[in-house]
């Protein structure tokens, strides 16, 4: 039988040592993959719904403009209605995709005497052209306006489209909507927002 005391034993780290560090590395990695996972699935939640905004309980920013008619446009001057401002864009796969609901909102509200106002805000960079191509390919008759030099989009904070506010009879803009939004949940929010106007 061959003598086995004089064989040199390895001097690096043995497998039992080096097993609990692969375990923990793996743990991290998978610890680390859920974060970002939850992280971004909250960020996502975020962009869409009611947000903050520092307009909100203020007088709404100026808007004065044309629409894509050659109208003036004076926010100021509707005073005295419930206004619903959205922002779009013609290239933004969300103001497409809500674009029909927007119309039904619309077409609810003018069954009602003191149904809320709705005006589309063009984010910059936009052709008129397509513009003009959004409108007549999937309807809409509400004023279209014009924010050439985006200082309207500035005012408002608006970053990504679409977004919408609603804006009280006093001028004053009450909700922030962020991302897609459908009739429903729009028409819920004004009448949210008329309850509280007429009981203060």
């Amino acid at each position: 039988m061959p003598d086995t005391s004089e064989i040199d034993t390895p001097t690096g780290p043995s497998r039992k040592r080096v097993a609990p560090l692969i375990v923990l590395a793996v743990a991290a990695v998978i610890g680390a993959l859920f974060w970002i996972l939850a992280a971004s699935k909250s960020g996502s939640d975020d962009k869409v719904g009611l947000v903050e905004s520092p307009l909100i309980d203020k007088p709404a920013p100026s808007v004065r403009s044309t629409t894509y008619d050659g109208e003036p446009f004076d926010l100021a001057r509707r005073k005295g209605s419930w206004v619903v401002v959205n922002f779009f864009n013609s290239r933004c796969v969300p103001c497409i995709a809500e674009h029909a609901d927007l119309m039904a909102f619309v077409d609810q509200q003018a069954t009602f005497a003191g149904g809320a106002e709705f005006y589309s805000i063009v984010q910059p960079p936009d052709d008129d052209a397509d513009v003009r191509a959004f409108f007549a390919k999937r309807g809409g008759e509400w004023p279209v306006i014009r924010d050439p030099d985006g200082a309207t989009t500035v005012a408002f904070g608006v970053a990504l489209v679409p977004e919408t506010f609603i804006i009280d009879p006093s001028g004053i803009v009450r909700v922030r909507w962020a991302g897609q939004i459908d009739a429903i949940t729009l028409s819920q929010l004004v009448q949210q927002q008329r309850d509280l106007y007429e009981a203060r």
